[in-house]
């Protein structure tokens, strides 16, 4: 996973540089207004802090639009570009018009890199650490402006600090950022198979996974382009066929699927279960509908996958760890060499492949997973290429078969081919997409499903309980069916998001769904407090004795105050490398049921230290070690997790203009809290400020509760579909 850890690091710089910012200009300002004499004009200095806000909240209502529409990558290019010119037009900056103008620069590019560096890292990471990628920009952006407000210390000890210096250095690590971005940082394999873009995004793949074996990934990738259909939860039993037969109840020989080992002839069988089970997708404690009425039922559906994954921890599937060696998963070389040469002479045949130049883009006859019917063919003899009948011979998509592939975090694609008569007598089929999930553990424990390298095959009496996800698939056409394909995969994906995103697709109940908590989230976030706290910080410090101790050691009211910052910012690092840890074992959801509760703690004993007199030092410690607590449960859970969710639950065709607008609810509660606080601070009081944001908190606590489910460890893709279903069954469910 190297591969994907080092993009999101490069593209976290971006944040790096947002930090470094937003600390810089706090400091520098205490000189500006002095330069220009702003003392007399709090309204234009304001203005100057503000400008950025500014900035930030007017590019954000394009930049999905525009990440949708160039892609990501550009787009993160762009913002270090604009990082850069900010910085030199800051360096120079003759009078405040021209400081103002590079503050705007500064926000257009804070504004695409908060927007678009969390999209970036959820697209291109794998699931089993999408969580602590994602968690990376907050690590950043706290690291940035630590070193900023180091920075800041150092020149204000000087004679004559220069704010113009403090605020062009930026144009340095812009230029770092600028050069990463250009060089090293890939196109997301997300939006290039909207593009219709296979053989970029297979090469992107295969660099960010290491390996070259990613056609199951390829697959699901564009499988994801098609969500909000028809889907069902079914379960299957999978074991040797004898042994299910025995003992449960099944549908009809016809509807089983066979899945393939590690070795010739080493195959087991999956049939649905027709009996009302107690065993599915859905949590035996909490069914499809809430029984309460108040937990949101998508909150248990994806908390019923949690409780049934016997490893979320595992790049390796729990379930099959060889599930689709028919696809060469883990073969050798000599496999592959032999599926080129088959791929090279196959051109006669109307078989496009990935392996013959560039113009796989173009025409995806091919499926994504012809590697996969070739592997097969070694195993089974060469089917008659070039019509229907070959695809249902073949036991990848035939009446007996599915492909299937591994796509992280227990998850594993496959498809079927279902047959049923028509009114005229003649057979009708079409392809179903199959979502698999391993819902408990095998019955027996002498031996695995499938066996490892070198094991013996499953015994008798075992099997695996799987619940499946079953739909449309985004591969399939009927129009088609009669154009010699080879396997599931059909149509150019590009044919799914021609049109592009409209405002109408928001409206569909999964989207509808996933913007409530998106949106929820960034307003609660912006009201919980980090702004008033932030800005009561060096008070409370002061309180504590910490400015006499400074300024005994002869240091200025200034310096002090930025060392005070840089410590308090220094703080937030460990616990945001905790959270980093905790983010894809606990989940976001428990960090954030468990992480809420200390927030509201800390907040209620600052309101009783502002109301009650204890005496100064008791209350300068209590204030001190709550104000330290809030900060580090904070960036543990309210801080990244609102930006990583928001990044996850949005289909790809309009993710980039779904998070534009979670973004720009994000800076607007931004601007409202900030410019608010002093005016709350004179009508209320500071007790009656930190109250409301304890208020704000336990309404947080009850929404994460009744409606943020838990996403940890599933792939985008499968977490989008049980936003669709889950968003629909709930509305059946209030309509009854």
């Amino acid at each position: 996973m190297s591969g994907a850890v080092l993009v999101a690091v490069a593209a976290a710089i971006g944040n790096l540089l947002q930090g470094w910012d937003n600390a810089t200009i706090a400091a520098s300002v205490l000189y500006i207004k002095k330069e220009f004499k702003l003392e007399s004009d709090p309204a234009v200095e304001g203005l100057i802090v503000a400008m950025s806000l500014i900035g930030a909240t007017l590019i954000t209502t394009c930049a999905g639009a525009i990440a949708d529409w160039l892609g990501r990558r550009p787009v993160l290019i762009i913002s270090s570009v604009l990082y850069f010119l900010s910085g030199i037009v800051m360096l120079w900056a003759p009078n405040v018009y021209i400081l103002l103008l590079a503050r705007l620069l500064d926000g257009f590019g804070i504004g695409l890199v908060v927007t678009l560096v969390p999209l970036y890292i959820s697209e291109t990471a794998p699931p089993e650490i999408r969580g602590s990628l994602n968690t990376l920009p907050q690590f950043t952006g706290s690291g940035g402006m630590f070193l900023s407000y180091c920075m800041v210390f150092g020149m204000s000890l000087t004679k004559s600090p220069s704010w113009r210096l403090m605020l062009g250095i930026l144009s340095i690590p812009s230029l770092v950022y600028f050069a990463l971005t250009v060089f090293f940082l890939p196109e997301s394999p997300r939006w290039l198979v909207s593009k219709g873009r296979m053989l970029e995004a297979k090469h992107v793949l295969q660099r960010l996974r290491g390996r070259e074996d990613v056609s199951g990934e390829m697959a699901l990738l564009v499988e994801g382009l098609g969500v909000g259909g028809e889907t069902s939860f079914e379960e299957y039993i999978i074991g040797p066929a004898d042994d299910i037969a025995d003992d449960h109840d099944l549908s009809a020989e016809k509807d089983k699927i066979k899945l393939y080992g590690p070795e010739r002839g080493q195959s087991w069988v999956a049939r649905p279960v027709t009996d009302q089970s107690t065993i599915g997708l859905v949590s035996r404690h909490a069914s499809m509908v809430n029984q309460s009425g108040l937990v949101d039922p998508l909150v248990s559906l994806f908390g019923s996958v949690h409780e049934k994954l016997p490893d979320t921890g595992s790049m390796r599937s729990m379930l099959f760890p060889h599930f689709g060696s028919m696809f060469s998963v883990g073969g050798n070389q000599a496999r592959q060499e032999e599926w080129d040469e088959e791929s090279l002479a196959r051109e006669g045949d109307d078989y496009a492949s990935d392996a013959v130049g560039g113009d796989s883009d173009d025409n995806l006859h091919s499926p994504l997973i012809s590697r996969q019917t070739t592997s097969l063919e070694k195993d089974l003899g060469p089917p008659p290429h070039g019509s229907l009948a070959s695809m249902r011979n073949n036991s990848l998509i035939g009446g007996e078969g599915a492909g299937s592939t591994g796509i992280g975090g227990g998850w594993q694609l496959a498809w079927k081919w279902s047959e049923r008569e028509g009114q005229d007598g003649h057979k009708e089929g079409g392809f179903k997409r199959i979502y698999l999930h391993q819902e408990g553990v095998p019955a027996s424990r002498r031996g695995s499903i499938v066996s490892v390298p070198g094991g013996d095959g499953p015994t008798d009496g075992e099997f695996i309980q799987a619940a499946a996800l079953v739909s449309q698939p985004a591969l399939y056409s009927k129009e088609l069916m009669n154009q010699h394909p080879v396997g599931p995969a059909m149509i150019h994906p590009s044919a799914a998001t021609a049109k592009g995103p409209t405002w109408s697709d928001l409206f569909e109940p999964g989207v509808k769904h996933a913007l409530v908590v998106g949106v929820g989230m960034q307003i609660l976030q912006q009201f919980a407090g980090i702004n008033g706290v932030l800005y009561y910080t060096p008070q409370i410090l002061e309180q504590a004795g910490v400015g006499v101790l400074l300024s005994n050691m002869g240091i200025s009211s200034a310096s002090a105050s930025l060392l005070i910052s840089a410590v308090t910012t220094l703080l937030m690092l460990p616990s945001i490398a905790v959270a980093m840890r905790l983010m894809d074992i606990s989940g976001r959801r428990s960090l954030l049921l468990t992480t809420i509760p200390v927030l509201i703690a800390s907040l209620v004993i600052l309101v009783l230290g502002s109301l009650v007199d204890m005496g100064s030092v008791v209350n300068a410690s209590v204030s001190t070690v709550s104000v330290v607590l809030y900060f580090c449960f904070f960036v543990m859970g309210f801080g990244p997790i609102p930006n990583i969710l928001c990044a996850e639950i949005f289909p790809t065709r309009v993710r980039g203009l779904c998070i534009a607008i979670c973004a720009f609810t994000f800076w607007i509660g931004d601007i409202i809290v900030t410019y608010s606080l002093p005016v709350m601070l004179k009508s209320v009081g500071l007790g009656g400020v930190f109250g409301m944001y304890a208020v704000v908190c336990v309404i947080a606590f009850i929404f994460v509760f009744l409606k943020v489910p838990e996403t940890k460890g599933m792939p985008l893709e499968v977490i989008i579909e049980f936003f669709s279903v889950g968003a629909k069954q709930a509305a059946a469910a209030k309509n009854n």
